[in-house]
């Protein structure tokens, strides 16, 4: 889902990340069972490990054609399930994504004295919330609020409402703009691979917490 790019003000020195999302990518290819399913997930998952979240992907047109026919395929194996109800919720951590500005803001968090952590959607169903949130460990956050409203068994439409920048002990508000629809095409008790209004992929795992304001 699309963040509208915006120019960030100097940020608090933040430490460099020390997760590494390749290893995150690896572990979720071990301890499994091999099926249809499970292999185009494999497969992904396999594609996307060393794409330092979709940064070098942009440069390497073969290797987008390659994780867009691997979305493919698991998108034909999800065509018709329901993926908007209860598991839609959850705190989604971003793998890869074609998406420009949230590409934008993780390449050029240096810039501002910090290096981006976790990338993040959190969403709640019941509660038609959606929050966009990108992380600048220790103490600093980006986000943007949302409403949703389901639309379809694989569709959820959203509205932008406010957005926060935030380090410690100081607070920002960003006045966001923007509204669209987003679709889960495949999700299951770990990732989620998602399509969106601009023709934009991303893919996700559940992160291992849940992230609150």
């Amino acid at each position: 889902m699309a963040i509208n790019c915006l120019s960030l003000p100097a940020t608090p020195t933040f430490p460099l990340p020390s997760r590494s999302f390749s290893t995150v990518i690896r572990s979720s290819l071990t301890g499994q069972s091999q099926s249809p399913s499970l292999a185009a997930k494999r497969h992904l998952l396999r594609l996307i490990a060393d794409q330092d979240r979709g940064i070098k992907t942009q440069s390497d047109p073969q290797k987008l054609s390659q994780i867009i026919d691997a979305i493919d395929s698991l998108a034909a194996i999800g065509r018709g399930a329901v993926t908007t109800d209860k598991s839609l919720s959850a705190t989604w951590r971003m793998l890869w994504t074609t998406e420009k500005e949230q590409l934008f803001i993780i390449k050029n968090a240096p810039i501002f004295g910090t290096s981006a952590g976790d990338v993040l959607q959190v969403i709640d169903v019941n509660q038609k919330t959606l929050n966009n949130v990108i992380t600048f460990p220790p103490d600093g956050v980006f986000f943007v609020r949302s409403e949703i409203q389901v639309a379809s068994v694989q569709r959820v439409n959203f509205q932008f409402t406010s957005a926060v920048l935030r380090g410690k002990g100081w607070e920002f508000p960003l006045p966001p703009f923007g509204q669209g629809w987003f679709e889960s095409l495949y999700i299951d008790d770990e990732i989620r691979v998602v399509k969106d209004i601009r023709q934009d992929y991303l893919i996700v795992k559940r992160a291992p917490y849940s992230w609150k304001e």
